[in-house]
């Protein structure tokens, strides 16, 4: 039985398509034969993002995605799926490198889905050997949403240089404004009717 439980909170109601957002996520989770499994997708401002690209990376700059995995799983409780962890997109900065590039914003941010989504499943591009591996499993899910997986080069992804790695370290504290609706949303994808069998 697959239970996947994928909550999207979305914080000024920028422009992007729940449906889609899940769908990468999804592509994700079944490519790497993961059945039950619960995350969030936070869509903020540049502000939020560069605030916790200090925080936990030194950087002091917005950037276009950051994951949190989640500590090492709890147990959860009986019919709740395991929380896999949260992911941050900074809309204004993706909105700007998408239009720079001439690429669709929905597009971009499935990718940013999909990148984050493997960061929280481990995958990292520290060296080359992880980066191909991140890559290849990429490019194979970008496939199956129908997105050529040309658009990586155009766009940042934080992978200049190894130390550079866009995984905040599992279990940080977000942000109190972030932390509340992430909380909001762990709640909603574990409580009651939050996850769906698909």
């Amino acid at each position: 039985m697959t239970q996947i439980a994928i909550s999207i909170q979305n914080e000024a109601d920028y422009p992007a398509d729940p449906a889609r957002l899940r769908a990468a996520a999804q592509a994700v989770l079944a490519h790497q034969q993961i059945t039950v499994g619960a995350l969030t997708i936070v869509i903020a401002d540049d502000a939020a993002v560069a605030a916790l690209n200090q925080q936990f990376r030194g950087i002091d700059a917005p950037t276009d995605v950051l994951s949190f995995p989640a500590d090492a799983p709890p147990v959860p409780l009986p019919d709740e799926p395991p929380y896999l962890g949260d992911l941050v997109i900074a809309h204004p900065y993706t909105a700007a490198q998408a239009a720079a590039a001439g690429h669709d914003l929905h597009e971009s941010l499935a990718l940013l889905v999909v990148h984050g989504t493997l960061h929280l499943l481990g995958y990292d591009h520290g060296d080359d050997a992880q980066r191909a591996a991140m890559w290849a499993a990429q490019a194979a899910i970008l496939r199956v949403l129908h997105i050529d997986p040309a658009i990586v080069p155009d766009l940042e992804l934080d992978d200049s240089a190894a130390e550079d790695s866009d995984t905040a370290a599992g279990g940080a504290a977000l942000p109190e404004s972030l932390e509340r609706s992430v909380n909001r949303s762990r709640q909603s994808a574990n409580g009651s009717g939050g996850a769906h069998d698909h």
